[in-house]
């Protein structure tokens, strides 16, 4: 999995980097086939103060790309809740990837009588 973790009005620290990886270890953990994760950190100096701090990760998987932003007064608030949508949706990703057009056990056991 290539990682990019970059910052536009802000120097990502060790710390920073270290809280985004721990967070993203919860998504590997339910989708192991993570081709490309690229997050971008920003701070805006113009908007209102509530949505200041913004965080954004485009995830690639095969066959298609993930895109999620969040915005909040703390950047590591942003990150949690940005991690919770990704997570609900490389979840809903893994759900449609998934074969659930099995027959059911009664069907197998009529056909075989």
């Amino acid at each position: 999995m290539n990682l990019t973790i970059s910052g536009h009005h802000l120097e990502v620290t060790p710390a920073l980097r270290e809280y985004v990886l721990t967070k993203l270890e919860r998504i590997t953990r339910h989708f192991d086939q993570v081709v490309d994760v690229s997050v971008l950190l920003t701070v805006e100096k113009l908007k209102e103060k509530e949505r200041r701090q913004k965080a954004e990760v485009t995830l690639h998987v095969k066959g298609r790309d993930i895109f999620v932003e969040q915005s909040h007064e703390d950047l590591y608030a942003a990150i949690d809740q940005l991690m919770d949508k990704l997570d609900r949706q490389v979840c809903r990703h893994k759900d449609r990837l998934q074969d659930h057009h099995h027959e059911s056990a009664k069907r197998q056991g009529a056909s075989a009588a």
